[in-house]
């Protein structure tokens, strides 16, 4: 009957104040303090937060801890492996195998070995790791740029949105006057009831824009704050300033070495590369069943001998090779093998749809931007035109030359012209930053 070996209270007492002074430093250390909602907000910003707390890059950043310790397995195999083993048996004496006969045996013994051959299937599994690692890597880059688009984008649209609050209270502001004026006229006789029914309709109709971009306004800080990872309160509770403006800076751009930049730095393709190249080697690792596997072992060993005493327990070294050959195994070699090589084509494949795709991407991505760039252009004309033609609407109606409605018709055209440009501007910063993902780049403010 086997039963195990109990350390007496004092060992354990000593092993469990071994194991808490070995404790990590981080386990007692206190927690960090929260984040301070700052009181303005400017774009390097919301995208440095979002490089340290967006779930997203964060759930990436523990893919590559996890394909670390996987490198960490594989290569165990490649270096010697030592254990220790120990067993005490209490027994009846006619049971015993020694002479003299003893109620009681032990054994120590420590093992150390060492793979010699194993076909090829250690360094080509050790090589498939380290290569798995870098497709993580490569993932990391790959949703850092995803992430940041969408901040950007995120960002961009509360700027846009914001723009088109003002857009609306300037048109407001604008009907209002245009309101004081008729009631001016009605009230000195000079307008019917009509002019001035129109122009007090006109103001509560610019009402319901105004609401809907402020109420969009408020969505898109919330989205916003989805994309950063901000899960503090204060996101809630306290708004902060959202710095800058959407501006048109022109750039150049050429569409085939935005072909080659892409198919260069786009870390997805890269990554799929890498994974192509564990394939092979994952191959070369199921093949290596195929073949005998070869280990050095050696140890020392302490036995029990004729009395229970230590001093007569032979002890000794022992040094030997040891192998093992799965000559049939019921074709599960064939199995794994073909398993891994078709993994291996479906990775293939994936690399070239993904060229592909990357290629249609950069080809919609350079068309937005060219479209982007013409009504960006567009717009500013559009603007100073309306507002002139606004200012002689307003002169000609004060002349008696112009109605009433050609007076809200332009101006009606000039919020038009506005909320176009802020909105092609708009498109212009998204259309830039999705052309830059499309090549592969990571964001300007990462990159610089």
């Amino acid at each position: 009957m086997n039963s195990p070996v109990f350390s007496s209270p004092g060992r354990c007492a000593a092993l469990l104040l071994a194991a808490l002074a070995c404790a990590p430093a981080a386990l007692a250390a206190p927690p960090a303090p929260p984040f301070v909602m700052p009181a303005s907000l400017d774009l390097k910003t919301a995208i440095g937060f979002a490089l340290e707390h967006n779930f997203a890059i964060r759930q990436a950043r523990e893919r590559i801890k996890q394909q670390d310790g996987v490198v960490i397995e594989v290569t165990a195999r490649a270096i010697p492996n030592v254990s220790a083993a120990a067993g005490y048996q209490h027994n009846d004496k006619e049971l015993s195998s020694q002479f003299p006969a003893s109620d009681r045996y032990w054994s120590v013994s420590l093992t150390a070995s060492q793979v010699l051959f194993a076909g090829g299937g250690v360094r080509s599994s050790m090589r498939g790791a380290e290569l798995t690692r870098e497709a993580a890597l490569l993932d990391l880059r790959s949703v850092i740029n995803e992430a940041l688009l969408s901040v950007r984008a995120v960002y961009f649209n509360v700027l846009l949105n914001r723009e088109k609050i003002k857009v609306q209270e300037q048109n407001l502001e604008l009907l209002q006057q245009q309101l004081k004026n008729v009631t001016n006229r009605f009230d000195a006789g000079t307008v019917s009831s009509f002019e001035k029914l129109r122009a007090e309709v006109a103001v509560a109709n610019a009402q319901v824009p105004l609401i809907t971009a402020r109420n969009d306004y408020r969505l898109s800080i919330e989205s916003l704050r989805l994309v950063l990872g901000f899960s503090n309160d204060a996101f809630v509770t306290t708004t902060p300033d959202i710095l800058g403006t959407l501006e048109y800076t022109p750039e150049k751009y050429d569409l085939q070495a935005a072909f080659e930049t892409a198919r260069n730095d786009r870390p997805d393709l890269q990554r799929l590369t890498k994974l192509t190249a564990a394939g092979e080697q994952t191959v070369t690792s199921a093949r290596a069943n195929y073949y005998p596997n070869l280990s050095l072992v050696g140890g020392w060993q302490l036995r029990k001998g004729p009395t229970n005493s230590f001093g007569d327990s032979p002890d000794g070294w022992l040094l030997g090779l040891q192998s093992q050959w799965a000559i049939f195994d019921g074709r599960a070699t064939t199995g794994r093998v073909a398993q891994a090589r078709s993994v291996l084509e479906q990775t293939r494949l994936s690399l070239t749809q993904a060229q592909l795709a990357a290629e249609v991407e950069v080809r919609r991505s350079f068309s937005s931007w060219q479209e982007a760039t013409e009504l960006a252009d567009a717009s500013r004309k559009v603007v100073a035109q309306a507002e002139e033609a606004v200012r002689l609407a307003t002169a000609r109606y004060d002349a008696g030359t112009a109605t009433q409605l050609d007076v809200l018709q332009s101006q009606v055209d000039l919020t038009t012209a506005r909320t176009n440009q802020v909105q092609a501007y708009y498109n212009y910063n998204i259309a830039v930053a999705t052309l830059r993902a499309a090549m592969g780049q990571s964001d300007a403010f990462v990159s610089n």
